[in-house]
């Protein structure tokens, strides 16, 4: 079990991997878009999302093989006991609270007359004729859902809990990837066609506006105590739009509010609306199967957005078209590069720190992608992009910190000793009074 420290650490490394993934599956999707003469965002994107579906089948190979492996190593783990598992079914009820029902069986009835005769029988004439009477109402308690599970998984042998929890976590999982598998797929197309109707640099610049909308649904709905909205979280954000800004204002041109402008801030939005309640619906990497979860997202966009291709083609919007061999082969490629490794890289990565450090590690794609192009193109820069790029990665770092200290607001708190210091200086003096002369007697004790 990782820590806090390792699990940051653990998360950062693989998002900045993720993202020279993207950098050169962005490079992948140029040169399919403009050199191999494939321009279809709908179809790359039902493409590579339907790709997902990958999962799935790997899963369905290896887990008979896994289960095989576990039968015939006969192994168990030993539950370590805490001080807190003794007292655990003394302190809690396990049952709700009693209700009461009328007996509609005559068992009971007979049951007594029969006990009352043999009684009767075996005593002697003098004595008494005793007999049982129960009562005609029953005393019933009921347990709660998941401890009646529980319960019953604990009654089964092993291998057969473990299946029933496979199969409950898969529904599970299915229900899940069912509500937002549309909004990764909107967000992703929308992008698409942003790139399609403008410039990449203001593309860029205006998808990094997701981490303002991170931080504000996630104060809205959150999914652990570190998801409030804080003064030092909002100076994060600002810092990190900004150096996108240096960054990029060499290379636009034109700022008017475009389609593409307005597709890419959709894009941003619903990307993070997608983290956002994918983190709240499971807050831990240990509560969601991420590969089973993209396996269901793939197989839910397989199954439920085929029909759009018919709309796009006899609108005229996007004419149909198969791939030949080598539009296929780079499509295949960035697809499970770019789409089925990296994003499920990424989700792990935002679930090791956190949905606002996912999102801002997103925009280190721009300095990357520049360095890419220095080395390889050797490509001259400004000035503007070497200062651009610090307060990205001063973002990054600052909003590392906050996870790494609970989340603490130092900002805020700084502003208040200032303010303190400041509002000290105007205070009129405040004049002491010595204790003798609060002691003194003001009524005379003499008649």
């Amino acid at each position: 079990m990782l820590g806090r420290t390792q699990k940051l650490v653990l998360g950062i490394t693989i998002l900045i991997l993720v993202d020279i993934v993207w950098v050169s599956s962005s490079e992948l999707t140029k040169f399919l878009y403009k050199e191999a003469k494939f321009d279809k965002p709908f179809f790359c994107t039902y493409f590579k999302t339907s790709m997902f579906s990958i999962y799935l089948l790997v899963i369905g190979i290896l887990a008979p093989w896994k289960e095989s492996c576990e039968r015939q190593n006969g192994t168990y783990a030993m539950m370590e006991q805490n001080a807190e598992d003794e007292n655990y079914y003394t302190n809690q009820a396990g049952l709700g609270d009693p209700t009461y029902v009328p007996i509609r069986s005559a068992h009971l009835a007979s049951t007594a007359n029969a006990s009352g005769n043999t009684l009767s029988g075996t005593e002697s004439d003098d004595s008494s004729v005793r007999s049982v009477r129960f009562s005609k109402m029953a005393e019933v308690r009921e347990m709660s859902a998941h401890e009646a599970t529980d319960a019953l998984l604990a009654r089964l042998s092993y291998a057969a809990s473990l299946r029933i929890r496979r199969q409950k976590t898969h529904h599970k999982t299915a229900k899940t990837a069912l509500l937002f598998c549309l909004l990764w797929f909107v967000a992703n197309y929308f992008f698409q066609l942003a790139l399609e109707m403008d410039e990449t640099a203001m593309i860029t610049l205006v998808s990094s506006t997701s981490s303002f909308f991170i931080i504000c649904m996630a104060a809205v709905f959150p999914s652990a105590t570190g998801d409030k909205l804080t003064f030092t979280k909002v100076i994060a954000v600002g810092m990190n739009i900004g150096g996108v800004v240096a960054i990029t204002m060499n290379d636009l041109h034109d700022t008017k509010m475009t389609r593409g402008v307005l597709l890419a801030l959709f894009s941003a939005f619903f990307y993070a609306s997608y983290l956002v309640f994918v983190k709240r619906k499971s807050d831990t990497e240990e509560k969601v199967d991420i590969p089973l979860f993209f396996g269901f997202v793939g197989l839910w966009n397989l199954m439920l957005l085929w029909p759009i291709f018919f709309i796009l083609h006899f609108t005229k919007i996007e004419t149909f078209e198969v791939p030949n061999q080598g539009q296929f082969a780079l499509l295949f490629l960035n697809g499970l590069i770019g789409t089925v490794l990296a994003e499920a890289l990424w989700l792990w990565g935002c679930f090791l720190t956190s949905s606002l450090i996912g999102t801002l590690a997103m925009s280190l794609q721009i300095p990357l992608a520049i360095v890419f192009d220095v080395m390889l193109k050797h490509e001259p820069y400004s000035r503007t992009f070497y200062m651009g790029s610090i307060p990205i990665f001063l973002a990054l770092t600052l909003v590392a910190l906050l996870m790494r200290n609970d989340d603490t607001d130092p900002l805020t708190k700084l502003f208040k000793i200032v303010y303190r210091k400041v509002c000290r200086c105007h205070k009129p003096n405040i004049v002491r009074v010595n204790d003798d002369e609060q002691q003194e007697s003001l009524i005379s004790n003499s008649d």
